[in-house]
């Protein structure tokens, strides 16, 4: 009995893997409820539904489940963004690559991925406001991503070099 190992009070932690999914997951979720408050406000012309418009038929996408579905959906294309993220660039460290991507996601959508959503006007047609509110919401959306993968990897990889 003197011999037995001392079982610890404390849960075991997430894995890596697990918390870069939950912290997509919830980044979309939130992020996604803030842009759809953003457009209810009217601080910008594009709600999260444009997500649903090339693959769904029928008026309901505009309607309240919808828009429930949307969020729903950025948040697991959020896992998505989060594990590239992971993937490429858990290693650096500071804010500024994670507003970076931020930044790359909004052009990637806005002018890259614009043809596919047809409630999105072409860049240039869009109002200020709304390009204004969607940057600020991608630049925080990427630093969150960012900076809680980027916090994770040095708290994982500061316990892995002090075990060995």
């Amino acid at each position: 009995m003197a011999n037995e190992p001392k079982k610890s009070n404390y849960p075991k932690p997430m894995s890596f893997t697990a918390l870069v999914f939950w912290t997509g997951l919830f980044g979309g979720l939130f992020w996604g409820t803030i842009g759809f408050i953003a457009y209810y406000f009217n601080f910008t012309e594009v709600r999260p539904n444009v997500i649903l418009e090339p693959w769904a038929l029928g008026k309901w996408k505009n309607e309240w489940l919808g828009t429930v579905i949307s969020i729903i959906l950025l948040g697991i294309f959020s896992v998505g963004a989060a594990f590239v993220y992971s993937i490429a660039l858990k290693k650096f460290n500071g804010i500024w690559l994670g507003l970076g991507y931020g930044i790359v996601l909004f052009l990637l959508v806005y002018l890259i991925l614009n043809p596919i959503f047809p409630g999105i006007k072409p860049f240039l047609d869009l109002g200020r406001d709304t390009i204004i509110t969607t940057i600020c919401l991608y630049l925080v959306y990427g630093l969150f991503i960012g900076y809680s993968i980027n916090y994770e990897y040095e708290i994982n990889h500061m316990e892995e070099t002090s075990a060995s």
